[in-house]
């Protein structure tokens, strides 16, 4: 079985395919936030590299969020349209789960970080347990201090995702030398977007392209930005 994955959710553009267990290519940019323009030129890339089409590809995989709005649009329409011509099916992988992914029989609790802006993030907890990746806290967007907050139950963690960067040092100010950052692995990655949607074809969960939406946590700032002028002028009349 052959799975070509997307991943769009944040900064990162990055594209994999996998043959079984087998790693064959992946490409990763982090560049600017211009997927809509290299996604594509990226994916045609990769498969002439490995001398495969689209046909070749049995299940296509997105990142299906959390994350950036416009990002997991793109990731996920992607993913669809080449679903939808080659007539193949379709897996949609949690990002964070993805994130936690990458560091794999770490020994301690691993916490994905997204930035979901103003100070927000996206964020859940995961474990590895007799070699699988449990989940622990299931996913929400919080603050960083909520976020912190919990983690200060746990003896060990290591963060991972784009929201390190611009909170490590109120992490490491709150959590001192419990707190560990890997030096590879931080970032989306999908090979292991590939890997977890590998692993839900073959236990049957799949589903047509029409059934793969990308998840929010949130609304979108025009969403939150509508409902505030709606609120302002129900307001006003009353």
């Amino acid at each position: 079985m052959r799975v070509l994955a997307v991943d769009t959710s944040s900064n990162t553009a990055t594209v994999a395919v996998m043959e079984d267990e087998l790693l064959l290519g992946e490409y990763t940019i982090n560049h600017k936030k211009t997927h809509s323009q290299k996604i594509m030129v990226m994916i045609s890339q990769l498969l002439s590299d490995l001398e495969l089409t689209i046909e070749d590809i049995d299940v296509f995989a997105a990142a299906a969020g959390p994350g950036s709005f416009t990002g997991l649009r793109i990731g996920v329409e992607t993913v669809k349209a080449l679903a939808h011509a080659s007539g193949k099916q379709v897996v949609g992988v949690g990002t964070l789960e993805a994130l936690a992914y990458n560091l794999p029989y770490a020994e301690h609790i691993i916490v994905p970080v997204m930035d979901a802006r103003k100070n927000r993030v996206y964020t859940a907890s995961y474990i590895w347990d007799d070699g699988e990746l449990k989940e622990i806290g299931e996913p929400e967007g919080i603050t960083i201090e909520e976020c912190i907050d919990a983690c200060s139950n746990f003896i060990d963690t290591i963060f991972v995702g784009d929201g390190v960067m611009p909170h490590k040092d109120y992490i490491i100010d709150r959590l001192g030398e419990n707190a560990h950052f890997p030096n590879v692995g931080g970032l989306s990655s999908a090979s292991a977007v590939a890997a977890l949607a590998m692993a839900k074809a073959k236990r049957g969960e799949v589903s047509d392209y029409i059934s793969l939406k990308p998840v929010y946590l949130k609304k979108s700032q025009a969403e939150q930005e509508l409902e505030q002028k709606f609120r302002c002028t129900n307001d006003g009349g009353e």
